[in-house]
Formats: structure tokens, sequence, C-alpha cells
């Protein structure tokens, strides 16, 4: 089976979609599927190099291969004719496509292109037909669904969504589709390394909570809920350490907004700004996190927090966070409800501050959630089992 994953950018610095491509591919690797990702050299939006790789000639990696393309015309929107060109000479040598991303010009005429060759292809909206991120210059969406998005879902072999959830409220543009429901995977090297190295990197003392978001930075992660909900627990005494891990490549504006709101918050001595963080610096934070915070608005997913459960750490989501229900069900964590169309909603906040509260006064109870974070993480999410699924997706079509 020789199955093709098309994604606008592997870099990291675009944070879970490229790196669950990327692990998703060896997986699939190791189940003697043979993957090849076409990709772009994107490195980011705000004047970053490219990424320093061959272009088009295939580069192979944990058991699969990628083709880098020039990101060009249009750099901003990670664009490649060079990709299209390819998939147009090749793409019937393969008997799939897995298109990651809609709403983002080189998979859209991907799929395009797909369609016109007659290869099947399978679409993964990662949560761009939320509702919610719809409204995001709405009229503009409005044109570029209808138009482009609806004929491409409408002429996928399938559509894969990562939760029932995002499946329920997603927009479809009058598309008939085939829905596919597979989560994604997690996985971290082994052994993490050993407690306290965070700490030690970052001045944070040993016996204090350690509250850790680690995400892209953007308006739909809920920092409206979360400063005020710090601002609320140390006021009232509560002790903790906050650690804002993340940054925003195509938005180093707001990315620098939300760094200031930190810095200038009434708990800024108990707050550790470390902006993008990867390999070990990365795994040493999700070892020492006594509790990781994402209450968004809408995550189609959330591979940070199924990495965190993974690295044995209880979670406090909102429940627009897809995997909420599983988190629920395991006593994995903490649930927080809110509304996307109710943005900073006071109910939401005090909600947060009470969930947060109960779960940093309660180190008991902590420990026993993140260990059926864990144990959940381990048997619903590991990437040999999505493989598995997917591959027997793949062989339907």
């Amino acid at each position: 089976m020789r199955i093709l994953q098309i994604v606008p950018s592997i870099s990291l610095v675009y944070g879970g979609p490229s790196q669950m491509v990327q692990s998703l591919s060896a997986a699939l690797a190791a189940q003697a599927v043979e993957v090849t990702i076409l990709t772009t050299d994107a490195n980011g939006d705000a004047g970053q190099p490219p990424l320093d790789v061959p272009l088009v000639e295939p580069v192979l990696t944990d058991g699969y291969q990628v083709r880098y393309f020039r990101c060009a015309p249009f750099r901003r929107y990670k664009f490649s004719l060079g990709l299209l060109r390819w998939l147009a000479q090749h793409g019937r040598e393969y008997d799939l496509a897995h298109i990651h991303a809609l709403f983002s010009p080189v998979s859209t005429a991907a799929a395009t292109v797909a369609r016109w060759i007659g290869l099947p292809y399978i679409l993964r909206p990662l949560g761009t037909l939320d509702p919610a991120d719809l409204q995001k210059k709405r009229q503009l969406k409005q044109l570029y669904g209808r138009w482009l998005e609806g004929p491409n879902l409408a002429g996928a072999a399938g559509i894969h969504f990562t939760s029932q959830q995002e499946a329920v409220i997603s927009e479809r543009f009058g598309a008939k589709t085939r829905d596919i429901i597979v989560p994604l995977g997690v996985n971290l090297p082994a052994p993490l390394p050993e407690p306290g190295q965070a700490r030690q990197q970052w001045g944070i003392a040993p016996h204090v909570p350690l509250v850790l978001f680690m995400s892209r930075l953007d308006p739909k992660k809920g920092f409206d809920l979360l400063f005020p909900a710090l601002d609320q627990l140390a006021a009232e005494g509560v002790d903790f350490h906050f650690v804002l891990a993340g940054s925003n490549p195509q938005d180093a504006t707001y990315e620098r907004q939300i760094q200031q709101q930190v810095e200038q918050a009434s708990w800024r001595s108990q707050a550790t700004v470390t902006g993008f963080v990867g390999g070990q610096a990365k795994l040493a934070l999700l070892r020492d996190a006594d509790l990781f915070v994402l209450p968004s608005y809408y995550e189609n997913f959330g591979i940070a927090v199924a990495e965190a459960m993974l690295a044995t750490t209880s979670v406090v989501v909102s429940n627009q966070v897809h995997i909420w229900d599983t988190i629920a069900a395991a006593e994995a964590g903490w649930i927080v409800a809110c509304d996307p169309q109710q943005r900073g909603a006071i109910a939401a906040r005090e909600e947060l501050v009470n969930q947060l509260r109960v779960a940093l006064q309660q180190p008991d109870e902590r420990k026993r959630r993140g260990q059926n974070a864990h144990q959940l993480a381990q048997t619903q999410y590991s990437w040999s089992a999505i493989a598995q699924q997917l591959k027997q997706v793949y062989a339907q079509h």
C-alpha cells in the first residue's frame, strides 16, 4: 500500500499538526505501509528562514520519506506550485492521499489536483470546520468554503475527524460526506528526564505546584479565562507557579501581547515565560508539571493534552477540547464548561477558578488522576493502535 501524506509544513514551529503527520507516518511505516510526505519548506510566517532541507528529492527518516518543495510564491500561506506539479505528475503512482488542513491553499489545491487525476483522498480538517473557527474572516471563509472546500469535501473518500464531537459540530458547506472517526496518537521518548530538571532550569522552587500551559499561543486557547482565574487564585494566596510555553509563528504581535499580559500580571513573580520549547526542555517540563491547563474555546483533539496525560500529568481542560468526555470518564482531570459564543464569561471563569483551586489544593487527587491520565493515553492514544485503524481505513478505498 502506497500512501501520500500532504501537509502545508512539518516544521515544529507550527505545533501539533506537524508532529502528528510525522509520528503517524512512522507508525504506518512500522506496519509495512509505504508513506511519502509532501510538504513545503515553510518554517514560520514572521521572517524566519525556510527549513534547511533538500528540495524535491526524497529524504528518508523513520521508515518513510519526505519530499520538501519550495514555499512559493505565497510564503505567508504556505503555497507551492512545485508540490502541485509533482502531485499531478506522480499522484497516480499511489493508492490514496491523506490531506491535512482545510483553508490552506496548498492543501485545497492538492485535493483539487487529486480529484482531477482520480487519486482517492481523505481530508483531515484540523478543527477548521468548527463554527467557532469559521467566525474568523467569516465572509472570506464562507466564499472559500462554498466554492473551493465544498467540492473537495464532496469528492473526498472520507473526512477524518479526531473525535465524535468534532464530527457533529463541523460545517460541510452543503456536501454529503463519509465521516471517519479516528483519534490522534501521542508518544514520548522513554525514559523521561529525571524529575526536577525543568524546575532547576527555570528557577522554580521544588515543592510549588507547577501549572503548565504548553500549546500554540492563539486567541482560541482561553487566556481570557485562564489569566483572570490565576489572578483570583493568587489573591487568595493559593500556591502555584505558572509556566507559559508556546509561540505563534503566524502572529508574533499576539504572542508578544500574551507574554506582556503575564509579565504585567499580579502573579508575575509566580510565572515563567519560556517561548517555544522542544526536545529535552519540553520533556522536562512535562515531567515536572503537576497540572496541565488548556481552557480552549475549540480544540478538535488536543495533542498537547494527550502528551501531558502520557507524562502522568492530570489536566484541567474545557469541554470544547473534544476529548474532554474521555478524560472525564477516566477521571484523568477536571473539566470546565465554556461557550465559544460567550468568550470570557464570568460563569466559565469562576468554574475554572474552582477547578484549579481543587486541583492545586489536593495533591493526592492530582496524583491519582495523573495515573489515570497515563493509563488513558497509553491505551487509547498509542500510535501503533491509531496507525492500525487508519491502515484499515486506507484499505477500504
